[in-house]
C-alpha cells in the first residue's frame, strides 16, 4: 500500500531547512539538492518561497510573529506601558533564540561580511519597527504635528538599533541561561527611556559599567 504523501507546508520548509543547516553545517547549495534531498519537487518549494535566501528572511521573522503571538495570549499585556511591552517583547524574543541558537549563531556568523549576514534580518527589521510603532505612545513622541513623523521614525530606528547590539550581546553572552543578556536587556532598555525622559545620567553611568565589565573579563 503506498504511503499517502505528507501536505507541505511553509512551516516544513522552514523546519527542514534549519535543520538541513545544523546537520551539514552549512547552507544548501540549491533548490533542487534541497527539494530532493527532504522528498519533495522543486516546483513545490517556489509555492512558498523565491530562493533559499528568503527562507532565511523568513525564520527570522517567523521568531517576531511567534513572540507577538506569546505576548498577546498574555491578558495583561495591553495594559502595560510602554516601556514594560518592549521588556516583555525583548525577554520573549531572545528565549525563542535560545530554544535555537545553534541555527541563530551559525546563520548570523556564517560570513566574515557582517553586513551580508545582516542581510538575513532585513524583514525582520521592517516588522521590528512596525512593532515599536504600534507600542510607542504620545508621550514619547514631539507634540509638533509637523515633525511628528519624523520622531516615529527616529524612535524605531533607535529601537532597531539598540536591538542589532542587544542580538550582539546574545551571540557572545556565555552565561548559564544567558543572565548577562538578561541584565543587559533591562539596563540598556531603561536607559533609552531614560534618555527619552531628558534623565539619563545615572542609568548611564550603570550601564557603562556594566559593559566595560564585561569587555574586561572577555579580554
Amino acid at each position: 500500500m503506498a504511503t499517502k504523501k505528507i501536505k507541505l507546508t511553509k512551516e516544513a520548509v522552514v523546519s527542514m531547512y534549519m535543520d538541513y543547516t545544523l546537520v551539514h553545517n552549512e547552507k544548501p547549495k540549491s533548490v533542487y539538492q534541497f527539494a530532493k534531498l527532504n522528498g519533495f519537487e522543486e516546483t513545490e518549494f517556489y509555492s512558498f518561497f523565491g530562493n533559499l535566501e528568503s527562507i532565511e528572511k523568513e525564520i527570522y521573522t517567523l521568531f517576531l510573529e511567534k513572540t507577538i503571538e506569546l505576548l498577546n495570549k498574555d491578558a495583561n499585556y495591553e495594559s502595560y506601558d510602554m516601556k514594560s511591552k518592549l521588556l516583555s517583547f525583548y525577554f520573549t524574543f531572545f528565549e525563542l533564540l535560545a530554544a535555537n541558537r545553534s541555527y541563530v549563531s551559525l546563520s548570523l556568523k556564517e560570513d566574515k561580511n557582517h553586513l551580508k549576514n545582516l542581510l538575513q534580518l532585513s524583514s525582520l527589521r521592517q516588522n521590528f519597527k512596525k512593532f515599536i510603532g504600534d507600542i510607542t505612545t504620545d508621550e514619547f513622541r514631539i507634540q509638533q504635528e509637523k515633525v511628528q513623523d519624523f520622531q516615529d521614525k527616529a524612535i524605531q530606528e533607535s529601537a532597531w538599533i539598540q536591538f542589532l547590539f542587544t542580538l550582539k550581546f546574545w551571540l557572545e553572552d556565555g552565561s548559564p541561561n544567558f543572565e548577562k543578556t538578561d541584565i543587559f536587556i533591562e539596563k540598556s532598555v531603561k536607559l533609552s527611556f531614560e534618555l527619552m525622559n531628558v534623565a539619563p545620567i545615572n542609568s548611564l553611568i550603570d550601564f557603562g559599567k556594566f559593559i566595560f565589565k564585561e569587555k574586561m573579563q572577555t579580554n
